[in-house]
Order: structure tokens, then sequence, then C-alpha cells
């Protein structure tokens, strides 16, 4: 990602301890994605920025075995996709991403968290202040554009479908 769009904000939650889990799953953050997919999201980027607005990575490609322990603390297919069928992350064509504002480096307010699971993450959830309805909406409307889809359950979810591609159990070597 970081080769197309070097711009791109990298937080990838579960190269550290603050995510659900509450443990680090990945030695290090590194966000792989099939290369058409980083593509699309180069171009959301790219749309973005005009906007003095960018994008920041909250996870990217995960593989298998990541998403057994994920699963082995949250077995719930609403929030965590079961390993065996796999998900969208474990072939590259999912992004976990919020907004930035680029003046300030801070987030615009989504209404919950990354990786909350409630009502209150989901796209259609509208007991929520103009503002944040209006940062989600800017959110998937740029997503929807380059051909990505959400999720019901989370605001921040977004896979480039149109292609079946392969699980991936490819672990990542740190440097």
């Amino acid at each position: 990602m970081s080769r197309l769009a070097p711009e791109i904000v990298l937080d990838l939650k579960y190269a550290t301890a603050d995510n659900f889990v509450k443990e680090q799953m990945y030695d290090c953050g590194r966000c792989f994605l099939r290369p058409e997919v980083a593509a699309a999201v180069a171009r959301v980027q790219r749309k973005m920025v005009q906007k003095g607005l960018g994008l920041k990575m909250l996870d990217c490609y995960r593989p298998r075995p990541i998403q057994q322990k994920l699963w082995d603390k949250v077995p719930d297919p609403r929030y965590v996709a079961d390993p065996a069928e796999g998900s969208m992350h474990n072939r590259g064509a999912a992004v976990d991403l919020t907004i930035v504002d680029l003046s300030t480096g801070r987030e615009l307010d989504m209404g919950t968290p990354y990786d909350f699971f409630g009502p209150e993450a989901h796209p259609s959830y509208q007991d929520l202040p103009e503002k944040v309805l209006a940062n989600r909406k800017l959110l998937r409307d740029a997503m929807l554009e380059e051909g990505f889809q959400p999720i019901t359950t989370e605001w921040w979810h977004f896979s480039l479908t149109g292609k079946n591609y392969a699980l991936s159990d490819m672990l990542w070597k740190c440097y």
C-alpha cells in the first residue's frame, strides 16, 4: 500500500494491543493487498486529499492463522468471519479504514471506535449526530465509487468484490 499511496496513514491495530482482543496479533504492521485492491484504495486517497482529508488503514490482509485467533476470542460471524470459510481480509481484498483530517492528523468522528461490536457501529444505525452520519457517508460513498462493498455490522470494513481470490496463510517478515 505504501508504494502506491505513501501518504496513507498506517495504524494497523492488530500489530498493537489496541484492538478488541487486547493483544498484539501481528509481529509488525504491514498493509498487504491484492494489486487491484491497493490501486482502488490509492484512488480513494487521491480524492480525499483534494478535500484536505486522507485515509488511515486499520487492517488490510490478514493471515488465516490470525483469523483463527480472532475467531477463538469472538466466535460471532456478525463480527469475525469463520476461518474455516475465510474472509475477504484473508484474500487480500478487504480493508478496515477511516478518514483523517490532514491539517490536524485527527480521525473524523465516526460515532464508535474501530472494532466496536454493537448496533451503533452498523452503517444503518441513524441515532447519531449529523456530523457523524456525514462522516460515515463520506467514507462509504468514496469507497462505493471505487467498487468496494460494505458489510452490515461495521462502518470501517469494505471489500473489493468481483473476483474470487484464493485464501492465504502468508505471514510476512518484519524488517
